[in-house]
């Protein structure tokens, strides 16, 4: 019943509630994939970096079409979880329907422990600052101000713009894309989250402390970034703090994708 009150809502039993957790605090095994259901059919938001799913090729807007022959149409995404997850060093087979394919094509993975390294950063030009934001998990605003901090350092202190990669991230933790967009905003509000009741509705609002630097800022994009990214993105944009580059995005909204 809830699953089709909303195509991006699933009821979550304790074992795959354990699963998400897991995969917010950066580890999990599988093949290295973020999916989503849309419109009845199993899409990839986008493969994880160094992933099985990555090397082999595995796509943004991939659709899986069959999991081990069995047709994936209409599958909730709890049963895709159960069919993608295993342990280590197991094989599973997926068939791949890509846009503009003439048919689709299998690839067989060797699931692993996969883990998800939220942060990557590098100094280009001496001056400008590279942050790789790949998900959202319990750890990442404090590792991005450690990131953004060490810029900083080996800047010596000339650091003149900095550039927030988002590309493929698929989201994650609210409170973190909160904390992430409250480094850059002095005040205004973040995101807004609405309800039926009352208690459902709240409302987050950038602070002064811990802002950082009014560095000139680009975040970049595209059709892998979703959810938490998308607040990230939207919050700088719209109270103009920096450049939002979008060839195209996702349009997933709140909704949070499952990683396998």
């Amino acid at each position: 019943m809830l699953e089709t009150l909303d195509p991006h809502s699933a009821f979550m039993p304790p074992e795959t509630y354990k699963e998400m957790q897991e995969e917010t605090r950066g580890r999990f095994e599988g093949i290295g994939i973020e999916i989503t259901n849309k419109d009845g059919v199993l899409t990839v938001v986008s493969p994880i970096e160094d992933t099985p799913a990555f090397k082999a090729g595995i796509l943004a807007g991939d659709q899986i079409v069959k999991i081990e022959g069995d047709v994936t149409k209409n599958m909730s995404l709890l049963d895709a979880v159960k069919r993608l997850r295993g342990p280590r060093g197991t094989k599973v087979t997926i068939t791949i329907m890509r846009e503009g394919a003439a048919k689709p094509q299998d690839f067989t993975l060797v699931r692993d422990v996969i883990p998800v390294r939220s942060i990557r950063s590098e100094l280009m030009d001496k001056y400008y600052g590279y942050v790789r934001l790949s998900q959202f998990q319990e750890k990442t605003d404090s590792d991005f101000e450690k990131a953004v901090r060490a810029l900083e350092a080996e800047s010596k202190g000339t650091l003149k713009g900095l550039i927030l990669d988002l590309r493929n991230n698929p989201g994650g933790l609210l409170d973190q894309a909160v904390k992430i967009s409250d480094r850059f905003l002095e005040s205004g509000l973040i995101v807004s989250v609405e309800g039926r009741r009352d208690e459902q509705k709240m409302k987050f609002y950038a602070h002064s402390q811990g802002t950082f630097p009014d560095y000139p800022l680009v975040v970049l994009i595209n059709g892998g970034s979703a959810s938490a990214s998308e607040i990230v993105a939207g919050a700088i944009q719209d109270h103009k703090r920096g450049v939002v580059i979008e060839p195209r995005v996702l349009e997933k909204g709140r909704s949070r994708p499952s990683s396998r």
